[in-house]
């Protein structure tokens, strides 16, 4: 079986349960039709670079995919007939990854900095304090 990455961009308007719901369907139909789910991550709700059908945020789901073509031809098929999905992309890969994505990684790394930034607040206040 090939490893594909697929992505797809949700409507703003609907709520992060929906977007599982939508993930479960495609997962779905991956297994039936004799592939795996190796990973999914929802990368929350993102502003889009440019507008997209009226939408100018979307909830951004990644999906590694172990799969024969015709399940994700499936997959593709009933994803573009689904009207909360703006858009979608599949993109064949050699390996697939293991591990946090890169999206999440920058967004632990993110939270981490700003937690240090924070700290770094406090000591510029206490030595603020010692110096008056």
């Amino acid at each position: 079986m090939a490893f594909y990455e697929h992505i797809f961009i949700a409507r703003q308007d609907v709520n992060s349960a929906q977007v599982e719901s939508i993930t479960a369907d495609l997962t779905s139909i991956i297994e039936e039709n004799g592939g795996r789910i190796a990973k999914s991550e929802y990368w929350g709700l993102k502003s889009l670079a440019y507008r997209i059908k009226k939408n100018r945020k979307g909830h951004y789901v990644l999906m590694n995919i172990d799969a024969p073509y015709d399940a994700v031809a499936e997959m593709e098929r009933q994803a573009r007939l689904n009207e909360d999905i703006i858009r979608s992309m599949t993109v064949r890969v050699d390996t697939l990854e293991e591990g946090p994505s890169i999206v999440l990684r920058s967004k632990a790394d993110k939270d981490r900095r700003s937690g240090r930034d924070r700290d770094r607040g406090d000591n510029s206040a206490q030595k603020e304090g010692a110096q008056a």
